[in-house]
């Protein structure tokens, strides 16, 4: 049971886009004025809650949430308490409510093993929790890259906004914008290195370009290149010398392995492969005796 702080009236507002850009920083709590007075008229009941009557919200953009991160916000809760209050609302069954902003300070809030946090629960529908909960997310700075390029994506597809309603809302010109959506583009693996943090936006956006992300991230990683250095090796890797170079030189142990199979079967092997993991065998021979030997040695 919600435990009272200040209420004003249940009657709640029909949020629009147009009022989510301005208002929307007083609405998840990041103002650091008193909320009553902040948000004037805007209707909510303000007040605490039991955290165990708390669920996460399964539409969340952000998909990654730094343990170590929520271990430093869980002591600063427990020395200072939690000064900005979790945005909820109440479940179909009403009897536990989901967070619709502020699931960072939920989860450090557990981690510091509070009974109650303090809490506004809002009137939502579906799709206007969806939206604030994007929004709310993507304007964070500490939002990994994909996830916010996830956050922009749903924004145009299921709310129809435009990219210049984007980068009104969050505060970011068009280009950056533009520049994370196009981040979805890259293969998963590639995407989840950025993710993960092993790859910097930088790298990402230079491997957009590339003829193969995938394998240039990997070369990326494994030699520690900076994004200009990145770039370069993008650069020559498209060139035609480069793949013509590339083509004709050959892993020694592949090399190593066409020679030992050509010597035991007396005929020219060689051993096609684009990774080194899969591909194929060629055994040349020049007539039908060799063929049945081939044969011969195969399924003996």
């Amino acid at each position: 049971m919600i435990k009272e702080g200040n209420t004003v009236s249940d009657e709640q507002p029909n949020i629009t886009k147009s009022r989510l850009g301005r208002g929307l920083a007083s609405l998840i709590g990041d103002a650091p004025k008193d909320i009553a007075s902040d948000l004037g008229d805007n209707p909510m009941n303000i007040g605490t809650l039991p955290i165990e009557q708390i669920q996460a919200n399964k539409q969340n953009p952000r998909s990654i949430f730094s343990e170590d991160e929520l271990v430093d916000l869980a002591n600063s809760i427990k020395e200072k308490g939690i000064l900005q209050p979790i945005i909820v609302r109440q479940r179909e069954n009403n009897e536990s409510y989901e967070v619709i902003a502020g699931e960072r300070r939920w989860r450090a809030a557990q981690i510091a093993q509070l009974d109650n946090v303090p809490v506004i629960i809002k009137n939502l529908t579906d799709d206007d929790a969806l939206e604030i909960a994007i929004i709310e997310n993507v304007q964070r700075s500490n939002l990994n890259p994909i996830d916010e390029a996830s956050g922009y994506k749903r924004l145009l597809d299921i709310y129809n906004y435009t990219q210049d309603d984007l980068s009104r809302v969050i505060g970011k010109s068009r280009s950056y914008v533009a520049n994370i959506l196009r981040l979805s583009n890259l293969p998963i693996k590639v995407q989840e290195l950025l993710s993960s943090g092993k790859l910097t936006i930088g790298h990402a956006r230079a491997l957009i370009s590339s003829n193969d992300p995938e394998k240039l991230a990997s070369i990326v990683i494994s030699r520690g290149l900076s994004v200009r250095q990145t770039e370069d090796l993008i650069k020559s890797t498209s060139s035609p010398s480069f793949k013509k170079t590339a083509k004709s030189v050959k892993d020694p142990n592949i090399k190593n392995l066409e020679e030992l199979i050509t010597d035991s079967l007396g005929l020219k092997v060689e051993i096609q492969t684009k990774d080194n993991v899969a591909g194929k065998v060629l055994i040349n021979y020049l007539d039908n005796d060799q063929l049945e030997n081939i044969k011969k040695r195969l399924i003996s």
